[in-house]
């Protein structure tokens, strides 16, 4: 044999050897692979976003009834400056509290705002829910989702708080919810002893405030804490009206 087949030769093997070794080099990039284990970060809360515990400081665009015959409808509301609707978690447990089943009870919502404690009561069947507030456009407001819902049980009524407990019979109502502004400091202790007088002798006073109220200042107004809950900046209080004789 000539040397220069054994030349060709020995390039051929070469080539064929070359030509092998990329098909298994692709035979192994081109192979399966077990899929790597996905681990799903929670997102960061957006800026500005705040959680169920927390209350919006410009006013929540949207309030969410929690139970009865409009749960889980969600229903806008006014934006206004200092605008706290109590937050969802809040309301699911003073509920809790309270019973699912208010049917027959009359309360008032006498800082109504948003509305979303006294329509809570009216979707679990209140007899009567009047809910006062000074601001015009919250009235409308109240007063359009009232007719959104045919929610006849529910009075919108424009007007001081405090004048309008005040104005109601003594022992009344059965369920009187009491947010005020958390600036004015003057309207708890005024609202306070207003309820009071105006709730029944079984009947609860529902109190958001921006700090605790303990047993020794509430028994100055004639009342009792039966429940508390503290969730980011309110502190909910469920309230009886102490006997008579204690009182």
């Amino acid at each position: 044999m000539s040397r220069s087949r054994i030349h060709i030769d020995v390039q051929s093997m070469a080539v064929a050897d070359a030509i092998a070794a990329l098909e298994k080099k692709t035979r192994v990039r081109t192979r399966p692979e077990p899929e790597p284990e996905v681990v799903v970060a929670a997102k960061p809360a957006k800026k500005g976003v705040v959680g169920k515990s927390d209350k919006p400081a410009g006013g929540a665009g949207e309030i969410r009834i929690i139970g009865g015959q409009w749960r889980r409808t969600r229903l806008p509301v006014a934006k206004r400056p200092g605008l706290r609707p109590t937050p969802d978690r809040v309301r699911e447990t003073l509920f809790n509290w309270l019973g699912q089943d208010l049917t027959g009870w009359r309360c008032m919502d006498a800082f109504a705002g948003t509305g979303a404690l006294g329509l809570e009561a009216a979707s679990r069947g209140a007899k009567d829910v009047w809910m006062i507030e000074q601001d015009g456009a919250l009235v409308a407001q109240l007063s359009t989702l009232k007719q959104r819902l045919s929610a006849q049980a529910v009075k919108v009524q424009r007007g001081d708080a405090v004048n309008a407990l005040q104005q109601a019979a003594p022992d009344s109502l059965d369920l009187i919810f009491l947010d005020p502004p958390f600036t004015e400091d003057a309207l708890f202790l005024s609202s306070l002893q207003a309820a009071q007088r105006a709730v029944t002798a079984d009947g609860w006073i529902y109190l958001e405030a921006p700090s605790e109220w303990d047993d020794a200042t509430l028994a100055e107004s004639g009342l009792v804490r039966q429940r508390y809950l503290k969730a980011g900046a309110v502190h909910a209080h469920l309230l009886r009206k102490l006997p008579a004789t204690a009182a």
